[in-house]
């Protein structure tokens, strides 16, 4: 079985959709979408991410199944409960001027200085127990989503056993997920067995970039995910199409233009 993650266009998040430059990048990826020989598409409710899969459903003349797990992850971090955890975020934290407490923010995109003097946010078990973590609710968020996603790959024949899956029934289908950069990273951390800010924090994934990832059933009934490619942005290139910048932060901190 292939799985291809698709990340919405350039984002406009104020209103939930694409920007002028989003919905050509949505129209560059509709023109080569035939060449996945998708057989089932799935998408995020969000609208950016409906907005994306639209132009490509025109082509497919497909149907599309909304998920609701499929929502960029929405865990939300809570700078009140830990000044040392506030830490992660402090250049981007923002008071709610009647309360003059702090605004809740999403969990990723931690700075650098934070991370890398807590290693245990990138053990497979430790970032659980981690004082980021549990000032906020991506233990919940997480674990709703582990168990949607694995219960959405047994309905195609792959039961998740430890470390490996169990091929019970394997099939050769290609399904695309129209979604987001959060939530591809977090499932992709569910089949690699690693911490989910492992590939939060250290992979970037332009809008309407494609991530592949493939069944191998080297031994019958014992089944692993391999992940081909990350953030592909052919269709891009190949249209001579500057993709956008939506995803990472400065090149060099000088670079004013650029998010810091």
């Amino acid at each position: 079985m292939r799985l291809l993650f698709f990340r919405h266009g350039d984002p406009d998040y104020s209103i939930d959709n694409l920007t002028e430059k989003g919905k050509i990048e949505a129209k560059l990826l509709s023109d080569i979408i035939e060449t996945f020989d998708i057989d089932e598409v799935y998408q995020s409710p969000l609208g950016r991410a409906k907005a994306t899969a639209e132009y490509s459903l025109k082509v497919l003349g497909k149907e599309v199944t909304t998920l609701d797990w499929l929502k960029e992850f929405p865990a939300l971090f809570d700078p009140n409960l830990s000044d040392t955890a506030r830490m992660a975020y402090s250049n981007e934290l923002r008071k709610d001027p009647i309360s003059g407490k702090y605004e809740k923010r999403i969990v990723w995109d931690i700075l650098p200085s934070y991370y890398g003097n807590h290693p245990e946010l990138f053990d497979r078990y430790k970032w659980r127990e981690s004082e980021l973590v549990k000032c906020s609710n991506t233990l919940e968020v997480y674990d709703y989503i582990e168990k949607s996603f694995y219960e959405f790959l047994k309905s195609y024949g792959y039961e998740k056993d430890g470390d490996i899956f169990k091929a019970e029934k394997g099939n050769d289908k290609t399904l695309a997920f129209f979604c987001h950069f959060g939530i591809t990273s977090v499932l992709l951390s569910m089949l690699w067995h690693v911490s989910p800010f492992m590939p939060m924090q250290f992979l970037a994934m332009a809008p309407t970039s494609v991530t592949e990832v493939v069944t191998e059933e080297r031994e019958k009934g014992v089944v692993t995910f391999r992940t081909l490619r990350i953030g592909d942005i052919s269709h891009l290139n190949i249209a001579g199409e500057k993709p956008s910048f939506s995803a990472r932060y400065c090149e060099m901190y000088e670079n004013e233009d650029e998010r810091h």
